[in-house]
């Protein structure tokens, strides 16, 4: 089994899902993704994750990002326990969940753990971009829910570094101060791509506020 890596395109697919048939490549278009994968059905954890995930519509929405979840379970299943997730969660769930009875899907992610279990799904998180490339990965064990927060703020951050020459440092949140790339040394390059200015702590650790506010 290949482990997946950051950077390398993320395996298409063709699977059943909540929604009827899903391909994959196809159905992120020119779209980020989230995918995430969940033990199994009618699990106390997975359905506060799907709660969350579903209240956060706007949130994804607003940076062009599709969410897609994952089970073993079959349809029928993942349609009674959507009903579950609403009612329970006060939301409505608003994304596909793939259905992945013969664990096509978990195989090619690695979504199967085997000293962790042999049959459920760990929860593991993929952020891909438009590109198909996965930028992130995220795994938890199956006893603790994500935070659904620093999912967000990956995000922020991936798109903010994708298109400025910046790093987000720790614990940074959209609207903070920015780290600029060592490899931008140029005074009139500097003067162009941050008219904000910055503030050099060392040669290498320069901090600039956020380009894109």
């Amino acid at each position: 089994m290949t482990t997946l890596r950051l950077g390398d395109i993320a395996p298409d697919f063709t699977q059943e899902s909540s929604v009827g048939p899903i391909s994959f490549h196809q159905w992120l278009g020119d779209s980020w993704g989230i995918l995430f994968s969940h033990p199994s059905d009618f699990t106390p954890v997975c359905t506060t994750e799907l709660g969350a995930t579903a209240k956060l519509a706007d949130e994804f929405k607003k940076r062009n990002v599709k969410a897609i979840a994952l089970s073993v379970d079959p349809v029928d299943s993942h349609l009674s326990w959507i009903k579950d997730i609403n009612e329970t969660q006060s939301t409505t769930v608003n994304f596909p969940i793939l259905a992945d009875a013969d664990k096509k899907v978990s195989n090619l992610y690695d979504l199967i753990h085997p000293n962790a279990s042999t049959t459920a799904t760990v929860r593991s998180v993929f952020v891909i971009d438009p590109n198909k490339k996965i930028r992130l990965t995220l795994t938890y064990p199956a006893s603790t829910g994500r935070n659904f927060d620093e999912i967000l703020r990956v995000i922020d951050s991936l798109q903010l570094t994708e298109y400025h020459s910046v790093a987000t440092p720790a614990n940074w949140k959209d609207g903070d101060d920015v780290v600029i790339v060592p490899s931008i040394t140029d005074p009139e390059v500097l003067k162009t791509k941050f008219p904000k200015g910055f503030k050099a702590i060392k040669p290498y650790l320069r901090l600039t506020p956020q380009p894109n506010k």
